[in-house]
């Protein structure tokens, strides 16, 4: 059930630019979304910071790539989404409303049906007597529903595409060439942020669960005979709170104890998920509203052996899904490879060099070219093309071998062992990938930094994420107050501090409205500047107000916004009286 904070949230979204409703003009379209200016700003600081963290702090192994949304029906084969990528879907044979089963199911009994058959899905439906929450008719059967977005590509009809689901496919397919262009080194990473398509059956829940929407995903390629993380000891001793699988109630545990006991299966996906705790609280997410569920065999995605989901918990919607740790081994390179018939291997070094012993088979000329005649060329190149071993288990089991509707012996072969030393070996990488989706990550930061304070909404954004940093205010628009406020404004932008202009209202309204998107610091020219150049800053999370030198103000402003200082450091407060003389003078003016 949708609660008030929920409702308070779109409010302010559709207020204030953030977000609303796609296609509103024509009734809207559920599961898309438009975001406005200030939330696309939100948006891309999210992903920005995601990429500082996941790929521009791992540049030496980790780089990131950008790949077509619309693929070929192959690597949707490969990759098994189009048997595996379902959900159940359940209609009302009376007002014919269709709904994603084990959600409705989970809604109305408030029990898990994540990751039943259908057969289960059924059953528990009419023993519960689950009707339509709509119109209260009863339920059909429960259906296997594909979530591909389906196209075609060009004129012919035949030439099916689909959506991309996830950006993962797009990494895998050029595993190889970026893993040439890196000097074929493992461990290596591929990141994407892009667009993703998914056919909810029906979305319901604005950001949430969506039919479009943007993934932040990273493959972490690795050797399975060497799956040591070389960053493990900076995250070793982060706690984690783990929800195991058959457990009601989840636990605290070190990275590093969770790998000894084999709670989490291999470093590379520990050490994602101890930097995701970490990238998740600087969205302004404690720890103590997070912790990482692990999906059972059912639940799981048909690549995986292992899959923690990410869970924040949320006032109005409980514990949801943020991100997806899967250890997806070496299923997607493997698929793609004996479709395509492309080698998708790396290399690895052996410590020692092997003997490698092996067959050749040849005809025996003294005695197959009597026989064979002119056919003896041809027959041999084909004898050459066919597997050794299998041609002398063929042999040892029948005592000849067939080619051309010919049978030969073993007076007619010769049969050879060979020997070659190798140094280098191939093997299919095993692969962990974290993913994240954008738009509910701004859920997320909204409602985690919305509140209210004398009957005023706050947005108490972190910092280094808010659509602006920085707003800027004259006290009045006249005596060259706004001259003086845009020359500042213009000093901000010079030098990259994302800034605000607004000189619409009186000061208490625009501090109010400063608040309300999230703005850390507002910056107001007043009379006072005229004389002395300065300013006064004014804190958005506490009020508190400090005056500082215009010719300090970029590099105070960057060491609030980084953290390096907190604001009452930034300068002398500005008192009581300082403020009620310059209110006076604004009054006065006006």
């Amino acid at each position: 059930m949708v609660g008030k904070v929920y409702d308070k949230i779109i409010e302010l979204a559709k207020r204030r630019g953030l977000f609303w409703q796609s296609f509103e003009i024509y009734g809207g379209l559920a599961g898309y979304i438009d975001f406005g200016p200030l939330g696309i700003k939100l948006k891309r600081n999210i992903e920005n910071y995601w990429r500082k963290i996941f790929v521009e702090q791992h540049q030496d192994f980790i780089t990131e790539i950008e790949t077509p949304v619309i693929m070929p029906a192959a690597v949707f084969k490969a990759s098994g989404h189009l048997d595996h990528f379902t959900d159940f879907m359940v209609t009302c044979t009376s007002c014919n409303r269709i709904f994603r089963a084990d959600h409705l199911i989970e809604e109305i009994i408030n029990t898990s049906a994540e990751g039943l058959p259908a057969e289960t899905l059924n059953q528990i439906i009419k023993e519960k007597n689950i009707k339509c929450p709509e119109c209260g008719g009863t339920l059909g059967p429960v259906q296997v529903f594909n979530l591909l977005m389906k196209t075609t590509v060009g004129p012919y009809s035949g030439n099916i595409a689909y959506g991309r689901p996830e950006a993962a496919q797009g990494m895998f397919i050029n595993f190889k060439r970026i893993y040439d262009l890196m000097g074929q080194k493992l461990p290596i990473g591929i990141a994407q942020i892009g667009k993703v398509m998914r056919n909810e059956i029906s979305p319901r829940q604005g950001l949430l669960r969506m039919r479009e929407f943007t993934i932040m995903e990273l493959e972490l390629f690795f050797d399975p005979n060497n799956p040591k993380c070389h960053l493990l000891d900076n995250v070793k001793n982060k706690v984690v709170n783990l929800l195991l699988i058959n457990h009601k109630e989840p636990i605290k545990i070190t990275i590093e104890d969770a790998l000894k006991e084999k709670l989490i299966l291999n470093e590379w996906n520990a050490y994602f998920m101890a930097i995701s705790q970490d990238f998740v609280e600087g969205l302004g997410v404690p720890r103590e509203k997070q912790l990482f569920l692990e999906k059972s065999p059912s639940e799981r995605a048909h690549y995986s052996s292992q899959t923690f989901d990410q869970m924040v918990h949320l006032e109005d919607f409980g514990w949801i899904e943020v991100s997806g740790h899967a250890y997806r081994t070496d299923y997607d390179l493997k698929s793609h490879m004996e479709l395509s018939g492309k080698n998708l291997k790396a290399y690895r070094r052996l410590k020692e060099p092997k003997i490698i012993k092996h067959h050749k088979i040849t005809l025996r000329m003294d005695v197959a070219g009597k026989i064979l005649k002119d056919k003896v060329s041809t027959i041999n190149n084909k004898l050459q093309s066919m597997n050794a071993e299998e041609v002398i288990e063929m042999l040892e089991k029948n005592g000849f071998i067939e080619i051309d509707n010919i049978k030969l012996d073993k007076n007619m072969l010769r049969i050879l062992i060979e020997e070659e030393t190798i140094n280098i070996e191939e093997f299919i990488p095993h692969v962990a990938e974290p993913s994240f989706g954008a738009e509910r990550l701004v859920y997320v930061t909204l409602e985690n930094a919305y509140t209210e304070t004398e009957g005023r909404i706050i947005l108490k954004i972190p910092k280094h994420i808010a659509p602006y940093k920085v707003a800027v205010f004259p006290l009045v628009t006249r005596d060259n107050l706004d001259v003086k406020a845009k020359e500042i404004y213009n000093l901000l932008r010079t030098n990259n501090i994302d800034a605000l202009y607004d000189d619409s209202e009186f000061i208490g309204r625009l501090y109010a409205r400063a608040d309300e998107i999230g703005i850390p610091i507002a910056i107001t020219i007043d009379y006072q500047t005229l004389q002395d150049n300065t300013v006064t800053l004014r804190d958005r999370d506490t009020w508190a107000q400090v005056r500082v030198q215009i010719s300090d103000l970029i590099k105070l402003i960057n060491e609030y916004i980084n953290n390096q200082k907190q604001f009452l450091e930034l300068g002398p407060i500005f008192k009581e009286e300082h403020k009620s003389a310059t209110l006076d003078q604004s009054r006065k003016s006006t």
